[in-house]
């Protein structure tokens, strides 16, 4: 496994690899690798010559500077998980490196993509995200990229900035990993105490509601209306949204449509921001 701290290097260190005729595949994470990290690294191998891991923090996808400042910081632990699983390529960048001086983003507008649901509960989050990652696009000029299904509406982001301004890269979706108690993996779930993981348990089986109100063809208001004020009346959770939506478009799915679309949610517990979605067909 080789280290890279700056995309100098970096760059010089893939044009070597491009010119053995060997394909990129790319798995971009901001680090307190878990094992939905490691499932993605796992795919990208399967599906690319060389993979390169970046592991970077960027201020710019963050409204909040407390989530920012306690986002958890693991890169031993990390460069290890990443050893084990036999990353070819490492990319640890400074923020100098990234952003050549103060970091900030540029306002992005793809519609519904960028500016509802987690658009409009973190202004300016998309902003960020599409910034850092066309940036690193630019660096490692990967084949494939891979992200995972967790952030469902991060994925629709990236697949459309891939179409606007990166026509020869694959966005490859990887499935969402929940640990055995059926919640989601997040570097996030670090912070949760023990009584709020218990209480996070309570997303899954809202989401999972859902489906099978779907499978009986009894998508709709009433459905919905129940869950949300389920997870309304739950000591501890702060639900910020819970809706059913086209994972395309973002549009919100007629009740006759549901089978086809994803429950999304997002929800505070404590200090921890958690969010969650689920396929609601089949």
């Amino acid at each position: 496994m080789e280290v890279f701290y700056t995309s100098k290097e970096l760059k010089s260190r893939l044009s070597e690899i491009r010119t053995q005729g060997r394909s990129v595949g790319f798995v971009p994470t901001m680090g307190s690798l878990h094992s939905g990290h490691a499932s993605l690294l796992h795919l990208a191998k399967s599906q690319s010559d060389a993979v390169v891991l970046s592991i970077y923090v960027n201020p710019t996808q963050f409204n909040n500077p407390d989530d920012f400042a306690s986002y958890p910081h693991m890169l031993q632990d990390d460069l290890e998980l990443a050893q084990l699983l036999e990353v070819d390529l490492v990319f640890v960048p400074e923020t100098k490196d990234l952003y050549e001086g103060v970091p900030s983003a540029m306002p992005v507008d793809y519609g519904r993509l960028t500016h509802s649901f987690e658009g409009a509960k973190r202004q300016g989050h998309f902003d960020g995200v599409v910034a850092i990652v066309r940036k690193l696009f630019q660096i490692v000029q990967p084949s494939r990229a891979f992200f995972g299904e967790k952030d469902l509406q991060q994925l629709a982001v990236i697949r459309e900035l891939a179409r606007r301004e990166f026509e020869d890269l694959e966005i490859v979706p990887c499935a969402l990993i929940r640990d055995k108690d059926g919640l989601a993996l997040s570097s996030r779930n670090v912070r949760l105490s023990p009584v709020e993981r218990t209480v996070a348990l309570q997303l899954n089986r809202s989401l999972m509601r859902l489906k099978m109100a779907a499978a009986k063809g009894l998508g709709g208001v009433l459905a919905l209306n129940t869950e949300q004020l389920e997870l309304k009346n739950t000591p501890g959770i702060d639900l910020e949204y819970l809706d059913v939506i086209d994972p395309e478009t973002f549009q919100t799915a007629e009740p006759d449509r549901w089978s086809q679309g994803h429950a999304v949610l997002a929800v505070n517990l404590g200090s921890v921001r958690l969010i969650d979605n689920l396929f609601l067909g089949e």
